[in-house]
């Protein structure tokens, strides 16, 4: 009779990151999702094939943006937005986003819940990051939402860019942070059903204030330079073929001038602003106050 060494038996092979789940099939829901931010991520979503609901305290102006974005998606109160979703997206404005989560305990419950908002204060010297008694503003969606699946995710995206019709890809990485690699695999493949874009994995939720904090930074970038901060990681790969997911810009990021006063629903664009696959590198769409920034 033989017994075997546990301790010597070989270790699983590592997962490979790149190897994510089909997300195709699940709805998403947008809280939030009448806001340049919102309505920008349902679009996009919508575009590439997800069943796409978006939501806003008043029903009919969510329905009446939900048919000017066409796509299938479809409006609603951000109570039944929330019911009827398999993922739901929190892009509401900071000041509101604690009442909002409060009031959708019960609704978001079980839920996947992406939290893309940025705690954002604004005074004549910029932006600068808020810091939340949570520590980020995801960390305060898990403590509010004990019985959801929260991550975070979306935040250094342009609410222009992602509205531009003209745009067919988003060339950006999307940084996804969250407790459990199966929430944060979905996550990741569901940026990646944005053409141009990849989700990779950045750590825990207790990481998401730098996460967050990070958009302060780029407003200024994008203010000084008249173009949209780049958020691509050039030198990760794919571990089975060491080549990226997804081919590099090629060409100049000529970009909106950034007007990123919170609740603005409009951006100045430089003379020389380019429209274009694989020619930006959208700077963040934000949350933080007024639900967006260009």
């Amino acid at each position: 009779m033989t017994t075997q060494d546990s301790g010597n038996a070989p270790k699983p092979p590592a997962k490979d990151p790149w190897d994510l789940p089909d997300v195709s099939g699940l709805s998403v829901g947008v809280l939030g999702g009448t806001g340049p931010q919102g309505r920008g991520l349902a679009y996009r979503l919508a575009r590439a094939g997800q069943k796409v609901t978006l939501g806003s305290r008043d029903a009919a102006r969510a329905g009446q943006a939900a048919q000017e974005l066409g796509h299938g998606v479809e409006g609603a109160d951000n109570a039944e937005c929330a019911r009827r979703s398999d993922i739901v997206i929190v892009a509401v404005p900071w000041d509101g986003h604690a009442a909002t989560l409060t009031a959708l305990r019960e609704e978001l419950a079980g839920k996947l819940v992406i939290d893309c908002v940025n705690p954002l204060g604004f005074d004549k010297k910029g932006a600068y990051a808020l810091k939340p008694e949570e520590g980020s503003a995801a960390e305060q969606a898990a403590a509010l939402l004990p019985d959801s699946r929260v991550t975070a995710a979306f935040h250094h995206l342009s609410a222009v860019l992602l509205q531009d019709e003209s745009i067919e890809e988003i060339d950006t990485d999307v940084l996804v942070l969250g407790e459990a690699r199966a929430d944060t695999d979905i996550v990741q493949a569901l940026a990646s059903r944005i053409p141009g874009m990849r989700g990779i994995f950045a750590g825990r939720l207790r990481n998401a204030h730098q996460v967050e904090s990070l958009v302060a930074n780029l407003i200024s970038v994008n203010r000084r330079y008249k173009a949209h901060a780049p958020a691509r990681h050039r030198r990760l790969s794919s571990a089975r073929t060491g080549a990226p997911p997804h081919r590099p810009p090629t060409g100049p990021a000529a970009a909106p001038h950034p007007d990123a006063r919170p609740g603005a629903g409009r951006s100045r664009h430089s003379p020389g602003h380019r429209a274009g696959p694989s020619r930006h590198s959208p700077g963040p769409g934000t949350s933080g106050h007024g639900g967006h920034w260009t």
